[in-house]
């Protein structure tokens, strides 16, 4: 498969309004391809009246034509995207995977279950009701859940289309409206995403992507006066800035889901070979560039030398190369910022005294786009900066431990708790593992498997608010309640 196969959205423009448009700036900046490094395209800068555009078209189309498009006509046009969604699963996945280096052959699992994330929230646009309230008195009281409004939505560059539906689909079917800013390096999709709100017919301004930077679109974004709520996926850095933004503008909702260094428990009486290929996956997947990877590997002491034998193999025989070829496993890291940060986290664990039981660098791997290798270190401890901080790459550490009281300690002792994972043949192991480590999803014998009826999203600084379930229905409305007195 080769890049010429890609579809590209036919304008890379901003989209206001049911529109794609030029920015006022009149300033465009580079996307480029991670595999080769060369420039794909020029995207717009959007300013702030840009964005002050994109909020005005939102909220006259919340206000007046997704008002009036009712229950059954939010569901309806949900559905019709799901479907022409599914017709095109092969041009988005390409696309995406062009843009961000991910594999196709891991993209597309993604890309297929998103279809079905729109269609699950689509069935609650008319199903999400309040309560009767019962109280003392000649009073009659009840309960209604009602749209919040004009919606911010800002997306990190990992799994771009991912972080949009998870946000976009439940936002929608209760009845806001939406203005995206995809992360600066990967609007791609975000744009052939508003070409198919154009083919569906979606009234005007019920969806806009503003592409830009974050100190000038995500900030204008942020501090905006009728934008009611921020939804972000990103690093706990850019997190605490749009808090503080809020705090200074207009107290607008925020929902956050952070990073994270999440930990996976391997017990000595698991298969080695297949407790590897799960732990192997949970971190190496995507290149590691994925917030819930788990990126701390706790194997028991009986295991421990046989489990980093099994993994140094696992990592040996993934492929590195061209994303869109369906043969590779590992692709390229998104721009060369990121790839000399994890080569430098590499260095790190070197230095610190981790023992490198394998480094895929050392063997031959293209020489032009952003590639790292998988390195699995061994021998690693608690105190190691790769065992604490996060790499967002594919670097793996794998730790001794011996007791099950001692190894929850140990995966609680971070400020992270966006996920974690337990491979085990005993249930009791399961559950002392599920019930007493600090994550908001928890993963047994398996790991990053996402559907739309389960909930995801973190403890601690791994943000907070969800995603899935009926709860993300939650974060996307406002609780009215209503008291009558009875005459």
């Amino acid at each position: 498969m080769s890049n010429k196969q890609v579809t590209m959205p036919k304008e890379t423009k901003l989209f206001i309004n049911g529109e794609f448009q030029n920015s006022t700036l009149g300033k465009t900046y580079e996307i480029t391809n991670p595999t080769t490094e060369e420039v794909i395209c020029q995207v717009p800068l959007a300013s702030s009246e840009d964005v002050d555009r994109a909020v005005q078209a939102a909220e006259k189309a919340f206000k007046g034509a997704w008002k009036d498009a009712g229950y059954r006509g939010r569901h309806d046009l949900l559905i019709k995207l799901a479907q022409v969604w599914e017709r095109d699963i092969d041009s988005l996945n390409q696309l995406e995977c062009f843009n961000n280096g991910s594999c196709v052959t891991f993209m597309r699992a993604t890309i297929e279950g998103l279809a079905n994330e729109i269609k699950y929230h689509a069935g609650w646009a008319d199903k999400l009701d309040g309560r009767q309230i019962p109280l003392d008195g000649n009073y009659h009281a009840y309960s209604q859940r009602e749209p919040i409004g004009v919606c911010g939505l800002i997306v990190a560059w990992n799994f771009p289309l991912w972080c949009i539906i998870v946000k976009l689909a439940p936002a929608l079917a209760m009845g806001n409206t939406v203005v995206l800013k995809p992360a600066d390096a990967t609007p791609l999709t975000a744009l052939k995403l508003a070409e198919l709100f154009v083919e569906v017919g979606f009234p005007p301004g019920v969806f806009n992507v503003v592409t830009g930077d974050g100190p000038t679109t995500g900030q204008a974004l942020s501090v905006h006066p009728r934008i009611r709520k921020i939804a972000f996926t990103g690093s706990v850095k850019i997190g605490r800035e749009i808090l503080r933004a809020s705090a200074d503008s207009n107290l607008k909702q925020v929902q956050l889901e952070l990073g994270g260094k999440s930990p996976i428990v391997i017990f000595p009486d698991v298969d080695i070979k297949e407790a590897a290929s799960i732990a192997g996956n949970a971190c190496l997947g995507n290149s590691g560039q994925s917030c819930d990877a788990a990126s701390r590997t706790f194997v028991h002491e009986k295991i421990y030398d046989e489990f980093v034998s099994e993994m140094a193999a696992f990592a040996k025989n993934l492929v590195v190369g061209n994303p869109l070829d369906e043969k590779t496993q590992i692709g390229p890291l998104i721009n060369k910022s990121q790839f000399e940060r994890v080569n430098h986290y590499i260095e790190v664990g070197k230095k610190e005294g981790a023992r490198v039981a394998y480094d895929g660098n050392e063997r031959e791997k293209p020489k032009v786009g952003y590639f790292t290798s998988p390195v699995i270190f061994a021998d690693v401890t608690d105190e190691m900066t790769i065992a604490k901080e996060e790499i967002f790459g594919p670097v793996m550490s794998i730790i001794k431990y011996s007791d099950v009281d001692e190894v929850i300690e140990r995966c609680n002792n971070t400020e992270y708790g966006l996920a974690a994972g337990v491979v085990s043949n005993n249930i009791n192991n399961i559950m002392k593992i599920t019930k007493n480590v600090e994550a908001g999803t928890i993963w047994g014998n398996t790991y990053a498997s996402i559907f739309p009826q389960c909930e995801f999203g973190g403890f601690k600084q791994s943000g907070f608010g969800r995603e899935g379930g009926v709860n993300a229905l939650h974060e996307w409305t406002q609780l009215k309640s209503v008291i009558i007195s009875l005459k």
